[in-house]
């Protein structure tokens, strides 16, 4: 579990593919202290279990993860977002990220507002569905406030400090991105639809206090 606080920039050093998948090496320093053989680290949103080393540590991308993310467009020398698995007691400064990204968006479109730039992203629909105005969504494993929701894209609001801080001021017109949107929302669908079709006197999405009570609210 991560919090979408990017905790240092990473490099990519090697990548060796295969028919199985691909092995990372990225240097790092920050993300390394502490870490164990099989701990995790969010690089650039997607979980991945390491093996670090001096100045670096390696992962394994299975093919899966290599479709269903940026993660297949990496190349030596590129540049990535790194955090690790939050420890209980820690500052929970951005907000619940699992490290599963949804999909592989793309920025459409990029504006100077102020000090601030307004970052537009393309994503399917099953995935735009689950994003609210104001509420929470993972870039490249970093966590942002949604600004506006439109039908087939969303906004976020980049401060210098994020531009910074991530590998988000590299991102142009066309780059991809990786999207997480924020688990609460896929529960609440859940909750809404879990008993839709199995009671015909309940319409679909209707909320009762009977089906709170039912599923332990």
């Amino acid at each position: 579990m991560f919090t979408g606080i990017v905790e240092e920039i990473g490099t990519v050093r090697a990548i060796r593919t295969g028919n199985s998948g691909a092995l990372l090496e990225i240097e790092a320093s920050k993300v390394l202290e502490g870490t164990a053989v099989g701990d995790s680290i969010a690089v650039n949103g997607v979980c991945l279990t390491v093996t670090p080393g001096h100045g670096s540590f390696t992962a394994d991308a299975m093919p899966e993860t290599l479709r269903r993310t940026s993660l297949g467009s990496l190349s030596v020398g590129s540049k990535v977002n790194l955090e690790r698995a939050m420890l209980c007691g820690g500052r929970f400064g951005g907000h619940i990220v699992s490290g599963h990204v949804d999909a592989c968006g793309r920025v459409v479109a990029l504006e100077k507002d102020g000090i601030a730039l307004l970052m537009r992203v393309s994503v399917p629909d099953n995935v735009l569905k689950y994003i609210a105005e104001k509420g929470s969504v993972t870039l490249d494993g970093t966590s942002l406030t949604v600004a506006s929701v439109w039908t087939d894209s969303f906004t976020v609001s980049l401060i210098p400090h994020t531009m910074a801080s991530t590998t988000l001021h590299r991102l142009r017109v066309g780059s991809p991105v990786n999207v997480e949107v924020d688990m609460l929302a896929r529960y609440v669908e859940r909750l809404l639809h879990f008993n839709v079709g199995k009671d015909d006197s309940r319409n679909e999405g209707e909320l009762s206090m009977e089906f709170l009570m039912q599923n332990g609210f």
